[in-house]
């Protein structure tokens, strides 16, 4: 019902942006709830952002809030998010996710359909 295929990854320096992007096809499209989660290697998937369908409320785990920022684009059937003073801390292979429920996910395991991931490596 939905399909989700990131990009914008790479490598970048400490203090540097970067844009992930995330196309949104399927019936449901517009009508999910979208969201970025993390995973760097050894640890669990971690939360990152979400917004809902909309686009009324965005969540941030501690860890971002106040240097990334989630958007999308119902028109264009895209989601974005917005990564400002990265760190090494924040390398990981991201992926969008969405979710069908009443409540737009704020947790990694509350997304029912994802992406392929990404990878974002952040360089002292």
């Amino acid at each position: 019902q939905v399909s989700l295929v990131e990009s914008g990854g790479g490598f970048v320096q400490t203090g540097d942006s970067l844009t992930l992007s995330c196309v949104v096809s399927g019936p449901r499209a517009n009508t999910a709830h979208l969201g970025w989660v993390r995973q760097a290697p050894g640890r669990e998937r971690e939360f990152v952002a979400s917004v809902n369908q909309d686009i009324v409320s965005t969540y941030y785990s501690d860890s971002v809030k106040g240097r990334f920022i989630i958007s999308r684009d119902n028109a264009e059937k895209k989601m974005y998010l917005r990564m400002n003073s990265l760190n090494p801390e924040d390398t990981a292979v991201y992926t969008c996710g969405a979710s069908l429920a009443v409540l737009t996910p704020v947790r990694a395991t509350e997304f029912g359909y994802w992406g392929q991931g990404i990878q974002v490596t952040v360089s002292s």
